[in-house]
């Protein structure tokens, strides 16, 4: 992806969140100049990947297969005095916009239409060998009720509702066409990124960046250009 088109969707994002009255934490709206003043105190941050974060899957597709990602608030699985105990997220979803299918083998994560569009979900149970299960049931809670669904059958979410996944559960979910941008939000265990993300389709999980223009927000693996 390119610079130019990371800058955009980010401002993009931080218009429909406005929209919609959620805020983030300071950090989020920093100039560069403010980063670079403050990169002595953000040793957690870096730690546990807070902040902005946008990928298109190495897909480069990102209108297809992509999000704006917003970490709040994250812990370390392997360093449990660092940070959160917990996790919490908002993915900012453009319409038909969807993330790949891939489960998570630690993490059990709430995923909640916070508002804007309708979520669709699909569901897969994954198998011994980390395969996706194209033949048995799914089983999963929203909001506390129970459900069965058939492999791969659409479940949808609307504001206000929200789906749990639980490890080994294949998932793809996106923001329906007709019905608008989305802002999904995720309540879940501590998340890591670089080791608990098993994706069923050829993807690589942050974009390779094409440097067109200068950087409007660091994102969440890349505050190393803070010491440059």
């Amino acid at each position: 992806m390119k610079r130019s088109e990371i800058n955009n969707y980010l401002r993009w994002a931080v218009d429909l969140m406005d929209k919609y009255q959620f805020k983030l934490p300071r950090f989020a709206y920093w100039s560069m100049d403010e980063w670079k003043a403050n990169k002595d105190n953000i040793e957690t941050l870096r730690k546990v990947m807070q902040g902005w974060d946008i990928t298109d899957f190495g897909t480069g597709k990102f209108d297809e297969i992509g999000a704006v990602l917003y970490t709040v608030r994250n812990g370390k699985i392997d360093e449990p005095g660092v940070g959160s105990p917990y996790a919490e997220k908002y993915i900012i979803l453009k319409e038909g916009q969807r993330l790949p299918c891939h489960y998570h083998a630690s993490k059990t994560e709430d995923i909640i239409n916070r508002g804007g569009g309708v979520m669709g979900i699909k569901l897969y149970n994954a198998k011994e060998d980390g395969s996706v299960d194209y033949e048995s049931d799914v089983t999963y809670s929203s909001d506390g009720i129970f459900y069965t669904v058939k492999a791969g059958e659409e479940v949808i979410i609307t504001t206000g509702n929200s789906i749990r996944l639980t490890p080994y559960m294949y998932h793809i979910f996106g923001a329906k066409e007709g019905y608008g941008p989305l802002i999904v939000g995720e309540v879940s265990a501590v998340n890591d990124d670089n080791t608990d993300n098993y994706f069923s389709e050829p993807t690589a999980r942050f974009a390779e960046i094409e440097e067109d223009e200068a950087i409007l927000y660091p994102l969440c693996n890349e505050y190393d250009v803070l010491d440059k």
